[in-house]
């Protein structure tokens, strides 16, 4: 079926698209909740209702939309008229969204030639579970550790620059583009609607969804904040196949009624348009640590005086704000007395913020005390023991140690002495380990002038002694064939 998308739409399908009232979709839904879910003064205080109180003006109805947004799925047949519609998805599979530039000639000139972005959610339909959300969403991010409810399809998604997705967000998605140009995306959901049913038995009915599209516009300060337009569509989400399944179930029923009752039906149409709707009130996120991030020490060491200079100077340690020096020893090991902000800060720089709102009133003795099943029950096999081993500041083991010790002068005096005959006494010598992880030549060199203080480019040769005292030059061959733990006796010589 063709859409004729330059033409206003038609009074019907405007209010059908209108969510004037959630309620109207609440039969079958099958979901109670305690009295102690939620307290009214706290459901009265949420931000959700600014979607009641601004509904759209009546000189709007016949105004053409900027923007629309075309979902590539067919609408359910069992949709009575005057209702919104509904689309079944199937669980992982990517649907493309249509983004369209509806706009008149010469309206809204200030965005021509310049991008947009486009916040995509996936929230809840029900007004009771939205009161909720924030538990509800928790509760999914503990039994799905690791998972997303909401992602892009990007290798299958075309015109989109600069995709996101917030960590911390695991039902939004967002990204810039050009309306001037084609642009479609394609987005996957990875939760179903019967996750959030109170029941788990056969017959339960998922809970509906709502896909929510919200684009904005730079300001001038180049942040993209000023609104521009909103529209959604109601959805429900089932495992694989399972939506093909249920439209193909609704179709068969609608089949079976009179003509006189397939009246009171809208028929399904092979897209669904989303309607336009009030902005997704935002809620703002307080998350002063700076982001998680990669500290290498691959290569930084302390050079002395010398002729030659590292290729690699040491990078100065990012900057912490408000955090004591107890903080700072912190980053490397947990310690049993930080309070649970200085565990907050562990978990951020040890690349765990996924985790931080979970533990976020856990000092550092509640986290020492978790075992290793409690960890990945909490955060999953891959994630958890990852946390179990920084938590116990487990050390990963060499590849291969040796143990140096520097020939002297005094070495060379007590050789002396003993072929001349005379009584040595016993001699203490020191040996120095060195930790291998790349089995290189080049790691060898580094290491061995970090030991004795020297730049790297002042060792022009290593030498291994071999048979007959010859001088067997050092590659990365032979130190992969080194037996671990074997000692070395270091001597130096003059270069030409």
């Amino acid at each position: 079926m063709a859409w004729a998308l330059k033409l206003p739409l038609a009074d019907e399908v405007i209010e059908s698209g209108l969510v004037q009232d959630f309620d109207a979709s609440l039969s079958g839904i099958g979901q109670e909740l305690g009295a102690g879910a939620y307290s009214m003064s706290d459901v009265l205080a949420l931000p959700i209702f600014k979607q009641e109180e601004s509904s759209l003006p009546p000189e709007n109805e016949n105004k053409i939309l900027p923007f629309q947004y075309v979902l590539c799925a067919a609408t359910s047949p069992a949709v009575k008229l005057h209702d919104e519609t509904l689309t079944y998805l199937n669980q992982g599979q990517s649907y493309e969204i249509r983004m369209l530039d509806n706009r008149k000639i010469g309206e809204l000139p200030e965005i021509n030639g310049k991008l947009v972005k486009s916040i995509f959610r996936v929230v809840f339909h029900d007004r009771r579970l939205q009161y909720t959300e924030h538990q509800q969403l928790e509760g999914w991010r503990w039994n799905r550790p690791g998972d997303r409810i909401l992602d892009i399809d990007i290798p299958m998604s075309v015109g989109i620059i600069d995709p996101r997705a917030n960590p911390t967000q695991l039902n939004t998605v967002e990204f810039l583009w050009d309306p001037s140009k084609r642009t479609s995306v394609f987005i996957q959901v990875h939760c179903i609607s019967t996750e959030f049913t109170m029941r788990k038995h056969g017959g339960e009915k998922g809970v509906p969804f709502r896909v929510q599209i919200d684009t904005f516009k730079e300001n001038e300060n180049g942040e993209y904040t000023e609104h521009l337009h909103s529209a959604s569509c109601q959805i429900k989400v089932f495992k694989p196949k399972g939506a093909d399944r249920k439209q193909k179930t609704d179709r068969e029923k609608m089949e079976k009624r009179t003509p006189h009752e397939k009246e009171k039906y809208q028929p399904s149409y092979e897209t669904t348009i989303l309607t336009e709707c009030s902005p997704w009130p935002e809620i703002t996120y307080v998350n002063n640590a700076p982001s998680p991030g990669f500290n290498s020490s691959h290569s930084s060491f302390s050079i002395g005086e010398g002729n030659g200079s590292p290729n690699h100077q040491p990078e100065p340690p990012p900057p912490i704000a408000d955090v004591s020096h107890t903080s700072e020893l912190m980053l490397v090991n947990l310690l049993p007395t930080s309070t649970p902000q200085e565990a907050q800060q562990w978990l951020h720089r040890n690349r765990f913020s996924t985790f931080s709102r979970l533990f976020r009133n856990f000092s550092g003795a509640d986290l020492l005390k978790l075992t290793r099943e409690d960890v990945i029950q909490i955060c999953g096999p891959a994630d958890g023991i990852r946390l179990f081993n920084a938590l116990k500041g487990r050390m990963v083991r060499p590849r291969l140690t040796i143990y140096v010790c520097q020939e002297s002068q005094q070495l060379r005096d007590l050789q002396q002495k003993h072929e001349d005959g005379d009584t040595v006494t016993s001699t203490f010598f020191v040996y120095h380990a060195i930790y291998l992880e790349e089995l290189t030549a080049v790691e060898l060199t580094e290491k061995l002038a970090q030991l004795f203080s020297i730049s790297s480019q002042q060792i022009s040769q290593i030498y291994k002694q071999g048979p007959t005292g010859i001088h067997v030059l050092i590659s990365d061959e032979m130190i992969q064939n080194f037996q671990d733990e074997s000692c070395f006796v270091l001597d130096t010589m003059k270069g030409e």
